[in-house]
């Protein structure tokens, strides 16, 4: 049986959560590999939506085992209000298990996220201020807090006040702040320790001992792969590697161990934050994909950036992932234009280019050049099986598979767990 890795395809947002949910209950764990509650994930079961920010989704699968890895960064206090909120409206949380070897978002690290955005003033980031970056920084510098700290009061103490040594030096003379008092973390670090402890575990263990017995794992990313902090368009990336490889840091298991890489791929192109956008419209279209589409942050709340499918971006994600597959989701949004332009190449001081630039500058000035497809008018929500889909759609899906690079295996057509064509099992 395989060990899969389901990733975002573009600049996240792509509806990983539905795909993740709905191979929910065929497979036994299911893994967020990297990033931390400035992701998000909407869930659509029934008549309820679930809006998932640090939590797998496969939570919502009872068969499920969800595990956050070592590569994730931990909020304690998001993470026990988002278990709360799961477990009122009577999901079982039980299962959760929390790597040891995760580090923790610690008030310090919210602090710094917030006025250091602030102070770069017109050349921000568009970070979500909750900490991420500082989190991922101190891990890098050595001085972060881990989960396994929580259970040794004289270690915690001191990787405090070691992290705010040189942070206080930085909040009181360069931000004009108040120093942070270290013991005031370290007790507030201490109350979360009980509550979380039921979950902790040697998660890297746990998973390859899964592998090695046939069991199905499926390892979840955070973000979409241009928001990689390796290969995204840096510097408008997240602080961590959503892309295949992350899944093998992020969760302890070795490369040769993942059988499936699969990207979410939207029918057309959105992004949150600032940083380039090729395809992005400003006039009506852009307004009724972000309306139709309900393009709206699950965890930021900010409007999403809409543009056309951007196949350039597509060919790239599969270059770098080394994509076995895709899931195309929100097809219907685009139901009702009579043409859709999908974006094939870019123009760069006036050449042709066919493949994601690799300089910052290039892909900054990079224009969009387009192919129109035919559109449909008829309503796909209803489709079970491809040929369901008229032949304007099915049209649109081959050219966008072939552009590319990978077959398409799912097809989302509506938001819905059970709106959803699939062409070929992932889990053959």
């Amino acid at each position: 049986m395989p060990a899969l890795v389901l990733l975002g395809a573009q600049w996240g947002d792509e509806g990983k959560g539905k795909a993740t949910d709905l191979l929910g209950g065929s497979v036994d764990y299911v893994v967020r590999y990297q990033g931390g509650n400035n992701a998000g994930h909407t869930v659509v079961v029934g008549d309820q939506k679930y809006a998932l920010h640090l939590l797998p989704s496969g939570i919502l699968s009872p068969e499920c085992t969800p595990v956050i890895g070592n590569g994730v960064v931990v909020d304690p206090a998001v993470l026990l209000s988002e278990l709360s909120g799961l477990n009122e409206r009577g999901v079982d949380t039980s299962k959760l298990l929390l790597s040891g070897n995760a580090h923790l978002i610690t008030p310090y690290n919210v602090t710094l996220d917030k006025v250091g955005e602030r102070f770069l003033g017109k050349r921000k980031i568009g970070t979500t201020g909750r900490g991420i970056g500082p989190t991922y920084a101190d891990k890098i510098n050595r001085v972060g807090i881990r989960v396994q700290d929580l259970y040794d009061e004289s270690i915690l103490t001191q990787k405090v006040e070691a992290a705010l040594e040189l942070k206080n030096q930085l909040l009181a003379k360069l931000y004009n702040r108040r120093a942070i008092d270290p013991a005031k973390i370290v007790d507030e670090l201490l109350a979360y320790a009980e509550q979380i402890k039921p979950f902790v575990a040697d998660t890297t263990l746990i998973l390859n001992n899964a592998i090695d017995e046939g069991k199905v794992v499926l390892f979840e990313g955070g973000q979409g792969t241009l928001l990689d902090v390796d290969h995204g368009t840096y510097p408008f990336v997240t602080s961590s590697n959503p892309t295949a490889g992350g899944a093998c840091t992020g969760a302890g298991v070795g490369p040769t161990k993942i059988n499936r890489v699969i990207g979410i791929l939207k029918a057309y192109t959105t992004r949150v934050g600032a940083g380039p956008f090729p395809t992005e419209l400003f006039d009506e279209d852009g307004e009724k994909l972000r309306t139709i589409g309900h393009e709206r942050g699950v965890t930021t709340g900010r409007d999403r950036r809409c543009g056309w499918f951007d196949a350039v971006i597509a060919r790239y994600a599969t270059r770098v992932n080394g994509l076995t597959d895709f899931f195309l989701t929100k097809l219907d949004v685009l139901t009702g234009w009579e043409q859709i332009p999908v974006c094939v190449a870019y123009e760069i001081d006036g050449k042709r280019v066919e493949e994601l630039p690799y300089s910052q500058s290039d892909f900054h000035h990079a224009k969009p050049i387009y192919e129109m497809l035919p559109g449909w008018t008829e309503d796909i929500s209803k489709a079970k099986t491809f040929s369901d889909l008229p032949k304007n759609a099915q049209a649109y899906v081959k050219a966008l598979e072939e552009m590319s690079g990978a077959p398409i295996s799912a097809i989302g057509v509506g938001p819905g767990r059970t709106e959803t064509i699939e062409i070929n099992s992932f889990l053959s």
